[in-house]
Formats: C-alpha cells, sequence, structure tokens
C-alpha cells in the first residue's frame, strides 16, 4: 500500500466556503490516485465544497489538469472557484 501526501490550496470564495486556505491530505491507495479521487475525499471532509462541484477549475502544481490527472506524492493541487467576468 502507498502512502501520498498532497498539499491542497482552495482559491477566493472557496477559502470562505472552506473556513481554511489550504490543508495536507494524507491518502492510502495500491493503485494510481486520480485528481477526482481527491476531490471526493475532499468532499467526505468538507461537504460546502460538494456545492461547488462541477464548477471547480483544477491544477496541479501550477498547471491545468481534469478530474482524470493522476496525483503523485509531494504535489500541489490548487482547487479555484470559476473564472468570473467584469
Amino acid at each position: 500500500m502507498m502512502k501520498l501526501k498532497l498539499n491542497v490550496i482552495f482559491f477566493s470564495t472557496l477559502r470562505e466556503a472552506t473556513g481554511r486556505e489550504e490543508m495536507i491530505l494524507t491518502l492510502n491507495g495500491d493503485g494510481p490516485v486520480l485528481v477526482r479521487d481527491v476531490l471526493a475525499m475532499l468532499y467526505e471532509q468538507i461537504p460546502k465544497l460538494r456545492e461547488w462541484d462541477g464548477q471547480v477549475l483544477l491544477a496541479l502544481d501550477q498547471a491545468y489538469v481534469n478530474r482524470d490527472a493522476e496525483v503523485v506524492d509531494g504535489q500541489e493541487l490548487a482547487i479555484m472557484p470559476p473564472v468570473q467576468g467584469g
């Protein structure tokens, strides 16, 4: 079984929704861990975050990714609300 640590950063209105700027997640698994797995875990821990599902922008180590991207130990996952124009 592998252990994976991930730093999760919340931006803008998601900071207010989650009540935090960042958190460290430790995940255990036997196979690849995908961004969608991380989101599922976060939704369990922070149910209010689920309200943003389908709208958030995701980046691993400052590169935009989709939910099928594989996460490796030590990465940083940024979760951002949709960009709003003005």
